[in-house]
C-alpha cells in the first residue's frame, strides 16, 4: 500500500528451517505412515506452492494414538509434578532456542506476516509452557481440594490462525496436570505440531505422552467420539463446536469448547484518537482478521464519528500488504482458498444489503490468497456484516450515543468472546464492562494476551477456560 516511505524489502530467510518432502503421524514417540497409506498437501497461501506431503490419519490411526497415549498416562500420572516439570521447563526452552525457525515455519504454513509470528506468537508459546511448568508441582494449591487428579486422555482439536499458540495453551496444562495428549492440527496448518513433536522427542519427553494426528475432519471427529478419550478440548467454529457438544453428550467426557467471536471495541468521545486508531487496527487487522476475539465490530460514539473514521482510513492506507516473511509486512495472506472465498462472500452480502465499502489503494499479488483490509460503514444491526463472524480483515462500523445504548449494541450478539473499550474515565471503564457479556474485556488496549489470565467466551464462543489457574480445571478431576 501507499506510504509516505518506502522501504526496502527484508525479507527473512527461508533457509532457518528445513521442511522435508513428506511427513507421518507422530504415535508412541515414532513417526509412523497412516494405516491406511493417505496423504495430503500442505500450501504456502502466499503463493499457492505445495510446502509438504502430510499423512492423513484415519480411525485406525487415531485408535492407535488412544491406546499410546493411555498406555503413557499410567507411568505420567505417577510422576510427582516437579518431575513433569523438568519437561515443560525443556521444552519451553527448547522453543525459545528454536524460535526463528518456528516462527518462519509458522508464517510459511500460515500467511501470517514473520513479525507477528516472531514477536507475539513464539514469545507466548514459549510462556505457556513456562507457567504451566510452575504449576505442575503446586496443584495442591490451584484451589481444587487437596491432590486433584488428572483426567487421563486428553483428545484435543486446534485450528490454524494460531497453530503452535493454541498447542501450547492445551498441550501445556495437560501434561502439567498429569495427562497424555493426542492432539489434532487444522489440515492446512500441520507443520508447526509436527515440529513439535521433534522438539518432545528432543526434551527427552516419554514416549505416547504426546500424540499427534495430521488430518481432515473425520480424524478430528473419530478422536472426539473414541470412548478412550476422557477429556476434549476444541478451539475453532461455533458449527463445529455444536457438532462436538451433540457428539459427546451423555458421555462423562470434560469439555472446553472456545468458538467464535464478534468482538465489540467501543470508542467513547474523550478517548485518545490515536491511541484508539491503533488499537482498532491491531484488534482487528492482526493476522488478517483470522482471530475469534477480533474487534471487528466498532462502535463510535457519534460526536468523534467522522474524526475517528478519517483518522482510521489514513492509518490503513499506510498499512503494508504483502511477502508475509518481509519484516515490513503488516497484512500477510488468507490461509486457504475457502477462507478467501468466504470472506469474499461475506464482503459482497455486505455491499448488497447496503453498507457502505471501503478499502485504501492495494495492489493484490496476482498468485496467492489475498484480501484487502476493508471497512463497511452505514452498518445497522441488521446487516449480516454486524452479525456474522467473517474470520478476515474486514471492520463494521455502527455508532452510538449513551453508554447504554453502546452496551446494548455491543451485547447484541450470539457470540460473548471479547469487548474493547477506550475512555479516560476509569468509572466508565468499570461500570461498562461490568455490563458487556464478554469472556475478555480489555480496556485502552485489544488483543493482550498473558498465559497468566483466563481466556473464553459465553454464548456460543464456547464455555471453559484456557490460560491462568482456570486452565488448570478443564484437565483436572474436581
Amino acid at each position: 500500500m501507499a506510504s509516505l516511505f518506502e522501504y526496502a524489502p527484508a525479507p527473512e530467510s527461508r533457509s532457518v528451517v528445513d521442511i522435508a518432502p513428506s511427513y507421518g503421524l507422530f504415535i508412541d514417540g515414532e513417526f509412523t505412515e497412516a494405516a491406511d497409506g493417505k496423504v495430503f498437501k500442505t500450501l504456502l497461501p502466499s503463493s499457492e506452492e505445495v510446502l509438504a506431503e502430510v499423512a492423513r490419519a484415519g480411525a485406525a490411526d487415531v485408535d492407535r494414538a488412544v491406546k499410546a497415549a493411555r498406555k503413557a498416562f499410567e507411568k505420567w500420572s505417577a510422576l510427582p509434578g516437579s518431575e513433569r516439570a523438568k519437561y515443560l521447563f525443556r521444552i519451553a526452552r527448547i522453543i525459545q532456542e528454536r524460535s526463528r525457525e518456528l516462527a518462519v515455519l509458522e508464517t510459511l504454513d500460515n500467511g501470517k506476516p514473520i513479525k507477528e509470528t516472531r514477536d507475539a506468537d513464539l514469545p507466548l508459546v514459549a510462556a505457556h509452557f513456562f507457567y504451566y511448568a510452575g504449576w505442575a508441582d503446586k496443584l495442591d494449591h490451584a484451589g481444587y481440594g487437596a491432590n486433584p487428579r488428572p483426567l487421563g486422555v486428553a483428545g484435543q482439536v486446534i485450528p490454524w490462525n494460531f497453530p503452535l499458540l493454541m498447542l501450547a495453551w492445551k498441550i501445556a496444562p495437560a501434561l502439567a496436570t498429569g495427562n497424555t495428549v493426542v492432539l489434532k492440527p487444522a489440515e492446512t496448518t500441520p507443520l508447526s505440531a509436527l515440529f513439535f513433536a521433534d522438539i518432545c522427542r528432543q526434551a527427552g519427553l516419554p514416549k505416547g505422552v504426546v500424540n499427534i494426528l495430521t488430518g481432515h475432519g473425520d480424524a478430528g471427529a473419530a478422536l472426539v467420539e473414541h470412548p478412550d478419550v476422557n477429556k476434549v478440548a476444541f478451539t475453532g467454529s461455533t458449527a463445529v463446536g455444536k457438532a462436538i457438544a451433540r457428539q459427546i453428550a451423555g458421555t462423562d467426557k470434560k469439555v472446553t469448547l472456545e468458538l467464535g467471536g464478534k468482538g465489540a471495541n467501543i470508542v467513547f468521545d474523550d478517548a485518545p484518537i490515536d491511541q484508539a486508531v491503533e488499537g482498532i487496527v491491531n484488534g482487528v487487522f492482526f493476522n488478517q482478521g483470522q482471530v475469534c476475539c477480533a474487534g471487528s465490530r466498532l462502535l463510535v460514539q457519534e460526536s468523534i464519528h467522522d474524526e475517528l473514521l478519517d483518522s482510521l482510513k489514513r492509518r490503513l492506507s499506510t498499512l503494508r500488504l504483502g511477502d508475509p516473511l518481509d519484516k515490513n509486512t503488516d497484512i500477510g495472506a488468507i490461509n486457504s482458498a475457502a477462507q478467501l472465498a468466504r470472506i469474499t462472500a461475506l464482503a459482497e452480502t455486505g455491499e448488497a444489503e447496503g453498507a457502505e465499502r471501503w478499502s485504501p489503494a492495494c495492489e493484490l499479488p496476482s498468485v496467492g490468497y489475498w484480501f484487502a483490509p476493508t471497512l463497511f460503514t452505514n452498518v445497522t444491526q441488521a446487516h449480516t456484516v454486524a452479525r456474522d463472524e467473517i474470520f478476515g480483515p474486514v471492520l463494521s462500523v455502527l455508532t452510538f450515543r449513551t453508554p447504554d445504548e453502546a452496551v446494548a449494541k455491543a451485547n447484541n450478539s450470539q457470540y460473548g468472546l471479547s469487548a474493547g473499550i477506550w475512555t479516560e474515565k476509569g468509572s466508565r471503564i468499570l461500570a461498562v464492562a461490568g455490563k458487556l457479556r464478554a469472556g475478555v474485556v480489555w480496556a485502552n488496549t485489544f488483543n493482550k494476551f498473558d498465559p497468566t489470565s483466563p481466556f473464553g467466551g459465553y454464548k456460543e464462543s464456547g464455555f471453559g477456560r484456557e490460560g491462568g489457574r482456570h486452565g488448570l480445571e478443564g484437565y483436572l478431576d474436581v
